[in-house]
């Protein structure tokens, strides 16, 4: 048996590939080496996987945030060994889960677009080269946090519509004190920044929500996308919420900027559960 796993801060998704070649499938709480302590794995693996496991586990496959130091690494591969001993687990980050679930072994750029983003050129097998990450609070440019972020400097400035602000606190009945104790005092806040981005979703046909997310979309084209050498010639795809539900006007900007967008998905684990079928077994 093979477990495949992507795993966010939010939620961990399970692929159980059998040796008769049926699939099983769960969910799960998601973990972040960074956030939080290796029980809480283990907690998730212990309660949610080894119910399912009814062969023995040879390869194991984890895609994760926060599992880009040896170190993490390290922690999160002895959490495995625990349960299953004598497995081979490999430990990848969660930008090269979203290659190979998105371009295979076909080169081109894969980017993130969730609460996150993130974007790499990929070889086909491996990632060659990557824009810097910095993080929310720097960058994050057209993630559901940095449109949050944006939407919600807007409010508390006075800078949108009167009735749009309106419908804004109907559903977030916050004062500005509140809505900077949930950013400067609790935790998460880029989860918190991101849930507005529902509510411009559902408010896109006004003029300055498409114009907001349009141009959150351009400064991601022209921070990642764009400054990888010959990105016109290469197919760009794209893996995450904000990416999926946004994918119309997405591909919008692109075409406005004459980049070829290809595949978007919601979430990487379909692509890399037909990604690793092929070898995984062998």
């Amino acid at each position: 048996m093979v477990i495949i796993a992507d795993s966010g801060s939010s939620k961990i998704d399970w692929r159980l590939l059998k040796t008769d070649g049926g699939i099983q499938q769960t969910n799960c709480p998601g973990f972040n080496p960074y956030y939080q302590p290796i029980e809480d794995l283990k907690k998730n693996i212990r309660e949610t996987l080894v119910p399912m496991v009814a062969e023995k586990v040879t390869k194991i496959f984890f895609y994760g945030t926060g599992v880009s130091s040896q170190k993490n690494q390290d922690v999160v591969r002895e959490a495995f060994l625990d349960f299953f001993p004598g497995s081979t687990v490999e430990i990848e980050w969660d930008l090269l889960a979203a290659a190979r679930a998105l371009c295979g072994h076909e080169a081109g750029i894969a980017c993130i677009l969730g609460t996150g983003s993130n974007s790499c050129l990929y070889d086909g097998q491996k990632i060659t080269s990557q824009v810097a990450n910095l993080g929310w609070i720097l960058a994050d440019e057209g993630s559901g946090t940095s449109i949050g972020k944006k939407f919600l400097i807007d409010y508390l400035r006075k800078k949108m519509p009167d009735t749009l602000a309106a419908q804004f606190q109907q559903r977030f009945p916050f004062s500005r004190e509140e809505f900077l104790e949930k950013i400067y005092q609790l935790e998460k806040p880029s989860t918190f920044l991101a849930t507005f981005s529902k509510f411009i979703f559902q408010h896109l046909k006004e003029p300055y929500c498409y114009q907001l997310v349009y141009e959150s979309f351009s400064e991601f084209y022209e921070n990642n996308v764009m400054k990888y050498e010959g990105y016109k010639n290469q197919k760009v795809h794209f893996v995450g919420s904000i990416a999926f539900y946004y994918s119309d006007l997405l591909r919008q900007v692109a075409n406005d900027k004459g980049i070829a967008v290809k595949n978007i998905l919601e979430s990487p684990i379909a692509g890399l559960t037909l990604y690793h079928q092929k070898g995984a077994l062998s």
